[in-house]
């Protein structure tokens, strides 16, 4: 059986003076957590050492593998070479070298992971312009833990009590537009999606048991009110604004954190390739420490969503390359090069045709469209995708609503463009026969 990926893709603002921590009302309440340890830890505002600067990354990537069955044949499970783009069910992206390298030094040292979590939010600052960053277990962990953030706060009874949210604010506000699988791990602090449609129902739905206000990126554009208004009604308010940025490009400077958002989050193993198991959460310094101590390893609700140290600095290192080092312009003439090849060798086929798309906001490359007359191509798009996937090497491409195949050229490795025309080639070509 194969598992599909199910995407199609107010309250007291929590301040906290120099990020120091509250006084608890129960002092042994994170005995165990180590987190007295540092009560007297802050951030004082000074900027962290910066990192060794490294090389400049080159677009092309290597894909050297030893000879013989690689990791997974080894074991009966069968690679792919993925034409769909970031999907958690197909693995994310592949990590940087960088990330590699920082993570393996990371895991041979022991650190304090509030301390370590301090100096690197200071570090993404620096690199992103946010005011602050977290490290989390992925980008829908920082959806949780922000959401508790946004209910419970710092405050360590509330937190306790979560996901029983008798006597705190249980409602969030999302566009209907935005709603979406993902929005599940906002739901499972406990709170209400209010759903809205417009300007006026937004405005209707803002009460005393508003936590946060939330959309889906994507959906800026459909949500059926602005996202200046959400931020102008959650400031006057004191609401905060977050918006998950999953699969979007974390630009420097920030596109939602310019429009006043309080927090925004993207996965740290889609465009960034970082570590796949990892998010990235940017925004407000107290109301992302506030969502760090909701996290593990704090004995806070979301302790079962653990990011380690070699996470961390993996994501650290993937966010200093996107910033510093990526090539970014060569990567897409690359992208191009490969979505050339294909369609160069494809269109030597009677009936066939392409046309490359560009993207939205998620998924941020160019993809290629391919359709084909039926009655010279006896063949439909599912049939082709199952032809791919069922051959070697295996191809996993999308169908699309045009009764085609896309290819999506974001995660695919150098070399795999020539290997992926030839699989076409020979699928089509049994089909164009018969």
């Amino acid at each position: 059986m194969k598992i599909l990926d199910m995407a199609p893709n107010r309250g007291e603002r929590i301040r906290q003076p120099n990020l120091r921590f509250p006084k608890w009302t129960r002092r042994d309440f994170f005995k165990n957590s180590g987190l007295l340890a540092v009560a007297g830890l802050g951030v004082d505002g000074k900027k962290s050492e910066k990192m060794t600067k490294a090389s400049p990354a080159s677009p092309v990537r290597s894909r050297a593998t030893p000879p013989g069955p690689n990791i997974y044949e080894k074991i009966g499970v069968k690679p792919l070479i993925n034409c769909q783009g970031t999907f958690t069910i197909l693995s994310g992206s592949q990590s940087l070298p960088e990330v590699k390298k920082a993570m393996d030094e990371a895991s041979r040292h022991y650190v304090h992971l509030d301390e370590l979590m301090e100096k690197v939010g200071l570090r993404l600052a620096e690199l992103t312009g946010a005011e602050f960053g977290i490290v989390t277990a992925g980008c829908a962990a920082a959806l949780t833990h922000i959401t508790a953030a946004c209910v419970a706060g710092a405050d360590p009874e509330k937190m306790q009590r979560l996901p029983d949210l008798t006597a705190l604010k249980n409602e969030v506000i999302m566009p209907r537009a935005s709603r979406n699988v993902y929005d599940h791990a906002i739901r499972m602090v406990g709170v209400k999606i209010i759903e809205v449609e417009n300007s006026q129902q937004f405005r209707a739905a803002v009460n005393k048991q508003t936590a946060m206000i939330t959309i889906l990126g994507d959906s800026e554009d459909r949500n059926g009110v602005t996202l200046e208004e959400l931020v102008e009604v959650g400031k006057r308010q004191g609401i905060p604004v977050l918006v998950d940025a999953a699969a979007e490009r974390p630009d420097a400077p920030n596109y939602y954190l310019k429009k006043g958002v309080d927090a925004v989050a993207y996965s740290g193993g889609k465009c960034l390739r970082g570590p796949q198991c990892s998010g990235l959460a940017l925004g407000r310094t107290d109301l992302l420490w506030a969502a760090w101590l909701n996290s593990a390893p704090h004995h806070a609700f979301g302790r079962s969503m653990k990011v380690g140290k070699e996470e961390i600095m993996g994501l650290l290192a993937a966010v200093e390359m996107w910033v510093k080092h990526r090539d970014h312009q060569a990567e897409w003439k690359q992208w191009e090069s490969w979505l050339q090849t294909i369609t160069t060798e494809i269109s030597k086929l009677p009936g066939v045709q392409t046309r490359v798309v560009q993207p939205g906001r998620s998924n941020v490359a160019p993809t290629l469209s391919i359709t084909w007359d039926a009655a010279k191509v006896k063949m439909t798009g599912d049939e082709l995708k199952k032809a791919l996937d069922e051959g070697s090497p295996r191809v996993w491409v999308p169908t699309s609503a045009r009764g085609g195949i896309t290819i999506m050229p974001y995660m695919m490795e150098p070399g795999e463009d020539k290997i992926v025309a030839q699989r076409l080639l020979e699928a089509f070509s049994v089909a164009v026969r018969a």
